[in-house]
């Protein structure tokens, strides 16, 4: 492997197909791959850190590099701010002076951070791997397809889309071109209450877990309310009279990490400590959401955390890279955090932006070199921005 300290600067524009994948001669609507255009320094060489701090001290304010709480502690050293998706974009968004925007995240993140940013500015993502399972669970074909069953069915007319923020800019676009709006794990409820005021159902894209917990456990109704549109069935696997009863149309998506949990994760936690308070994330399924204590966003379990009384104990059903940071952030004050599940389980596609990607981008941006930029066409940008902006204008 070539050092990139030495080698002639690398002009890499990467096409549509650069989102690379998973093996050669793949279908390129599969989930993307792990490796990187461009030669990466070693993950062992030791002046890695040395390398990065330096890289980012030469750009100086030309860069500002966002971490999601999902990213590895070797990553997020060297985040300018912290957080889940949706506020990275924001902050994103509140540096016009940066004419580079490292989003240290996954693709779905760096598309919105685009559609919120000015058109100087460049968004790059370190790895074009880092993709997401769930918004790849929902395709624009698909989503389309959907709609047309909907129609068929006769109830289109009366369904308002919302789409979680965990989806790609074409989904956010439908959903603004169809009088829709996004929501974060925080306000789903506050969007879909806004949705029912429009209309006399949803449907909810691309994770079912979060539409059904927040419909059931949030705003009172019934599992029966909730019927699962699957894209690989004809006609989603649903009749239209389901379609017609249902007040809920739920995506068949979900999170790889979150869907992992259990109901016997739950139960085997309570034995192995007893007093413990079981905190997961909504996206988790409907059971392990009715056993838990409390349910709530990253920043909802990040602050419930910090609230709570030193000497308690926590299981948290979370991505394991912020349960691990949070256990060492606590331990002096005495807060048990455990992983909610006794098989260790990271985000596979968070975790492709490692240091030796991270690396790679900030110099070659040091060198005057754009890689891996992320950039969403206008015509998908305009309605992707419309749905967000009625999220928030949400009450």
């Amino acid at each position: 492997m070539r050092d990139v300290t030495t080698a002639q600067p690398l002009d890499v524009q990467p096409t549509p197909l650069a989102l690379l994948l998973l093996g050669r001669e793949a279908d390129p609507k599969s989930e993307r791959g792990v490796e990187c255009p461009g030669d990466l320094p070693s993950p062992s060489d030791p002046d890695l850190v040395e390398r990065a701090r330096a890289a980012k001290a030469k750009l100086g304010d030309k860069v500002f590099v966002l971490g999601h709480h999902y990213q590895r502690d070797e990553v997020i050293q060297f985040a300018d701010v912290t957080g889940d998706s949706f506020k990275l974009a924001r902050d994103a968004a509140a540096r016009p002076e940066a004419e580079y925007i490292v989003f240290c995240g996954v693709h779905f993140m760096a598309e919105s951070a685009d559609i919120l940013t000015g058109d100087d500015q460049k968004v790059v993502l370190p790895d074009l791997a880092a993709g997401c399972s769930m918004a790849d669970m929902a395709t624009a074909e698909q989503v389309a397809e959907c709609w047309d069953v909907l129609t068929e069915a006769g109830v289109a007319d009366v369904t308002v889309p919302v789409s979680y923020m965990n989806s790609s800019a074409d989904i956010k676009a439908f959903t603004g071109k169809h009088g829709g709006t996004i929501c974060t794990s925080s306000n789903a409820e506050r969007a879909l209450n806004w949705a029912f005021e429009q209309g006399e159902k949803v449907l909810f894209l691309p994770d079912q877990h979060l539409g059904r917990n927040t419909a059931v456990r949030d705003m009172g109704m019934s599992l029966d309310d909730c019927v699962v549109y699957n894209p690989h069935k004809p006609n989603g696997g649903l009749t239209a009279e389901q379609l017609r009863d249902a007040k809920m149309i739920l995506w068949r998506g979900h999170c790889s990490v979150h869907g992992r949990f259990s109901l016997d994760s739950v139960n085997e936690v309570r034995e192995r400590i007893p007093g413990v308070n079981v905190l997961v994330h909504p996206e988790c399924r409907h059971e392990v959401v009715a056993a838990a204590d409390h349910v709530g966003s990253t920043e909802y379990i990040i602050k419930t955390l910090e609230a709570a009384p030193a000497g308690s104990k926590w299981a948290i059903g979370t991505e394991l890279n912020l349960v691990r940071r949070l256990a060492n952030r606590f331990a002096d004050e005495g807060k048990e955090i455990v992983f909610l599940d006794r098989t260790v389980c990271f985000c596979s596609t968070m975790n492709r932006i490692d240091l030796p990607h991270l690396v790679w981008a900030l110099e070659s941006l040091a060198e005057g070199n754009l890689v891996n930029r992320i950039q969403v066409d206008r015509e998908t940008e305009s309605f992707a921005k419309l749905a967000l902006e009625r999220m928030l204008a949400l009450p």
